[in-house]
């Protein structure tokens, strides 16, 4: 299919830039998504982060290119984008678990990581529920924090706001403010190429100086997925939705944010919804 095809694409301009900085917002264009919808759907697919899947090609690459010549370790570390060899040792040694001086030893096993080939499975999997809806644009208010271009650096950034907000009052607060149709507290991803990536923990309304941010979210199409349980569960329907349902629904990825609808706070049975922003393929 041609999701999946350019989702192969973008794993051979990986392969073509391996000894230059690989740039996450045309692995995007390729697949036609934005960077941290890019990221997200490898992670999900490949079991693995984008960043520590370039880094193992990498490594793959610089053990050949040790073992079978005399190159040397610093000239190697240069090769592949590591100005430190302090960095890049400690890369190498994350991944082989020796040396670069020691891989020219005889007896030496080290590993080999080859590239990603993407490929739909069909599998006898549970269920899905979802629902298509459009929405016009629409504002919330609430309490916001930067996120770094490689996702893998805001897994302690969004649990630890959301504990935060809960410790001083300001869910409850931000819970007071819910006017608009939209009745559940939010979790909103702001990720596209245009401009600083936000997460926002808000609510759906009119409020004026309320004295927290405020967006204005896009007028959209999303797929919107219900489900429950702990944020375990939820991590597990958006890993089915990418996996699953994803690549054979006739839906890409669209430029808007990812949303989080929490019906039901109780972090133990908590009711929500995924709201994956989708136009038609090929759109």
């Amino acid at each position: 299919m041609e999701w999946i095809k350019r989702l192969n694409e973008s794993m051979c301009y990986i392969e073509e830039h391996l000894t230059d900085e690989i740039d996450c917002e045309q692995l995007g264009r390729i697949a036609c998504c934005s960077a941290y919808h890019f990221q997200r759907m490898f992670t999900y697919m490949a079991g693995v982060t984008l960043s520590e899947y370039i880094r193992r090609r990498k490594m793959s690459l610089a053990a050949v290119d040790l073992q079978g010549g005399d190159a040397r370790v610093i000239d190697v570390a240069e090769k592949y984008g590591y100005h430190s060899p302090t960095a890049f040792n400690r890369a190498f040694q994350g991944i082989h678990g020796i040396a670069p001086s020691a891989v020219r030893n005889e007896g030496v096993a080290i590993k080999t990581y080859p590239p990603i080939t993407f490929q739909i499975i069909v599998k006898g999997a549970e269920e899905m529920n979802y629902r298509i809806e459009k929405k016009d644009a629409f504002r919330i208010v609430g309490i916001s924090a930067p996120l770094n271009r490689e996702i893998e650096n805001n897994f302690m950034i969004v649990p630890k706001m959301w504990e935060d907000a809960a410790v001083s009052g300001t869910i409850q607060k931000l819970a007071e403010m819910m006017d608009t149709p939209i009745k559940g507290l939010l979790g909103v991803s702001v990720c596209n190429d245009e401009e600083a990536w936000k997460y926002y923990i808000a609510v759906a309304s009119t409020a004026e100086n309320s004295g927290f941010d405020d967006y204005t979210v896009p007028a959209s199409t999303w797929a919107v997925f219900p489900g429950s349980g702990t944020n375990q569960s939820i991590q597990e329907l958006e890993r089915r939705i990418v996996t699953e349902w994803l690549p054979t629904s006739g839906y890409e990825y669209a430029n808007a944010p990812d949303i989080e609808v929490y019906l039901n706070p109780d972090p133990q049975n908590a009711q929500y919804e995924v709201w994956i922003p989708v136009r038609r393929a090929g759109e």
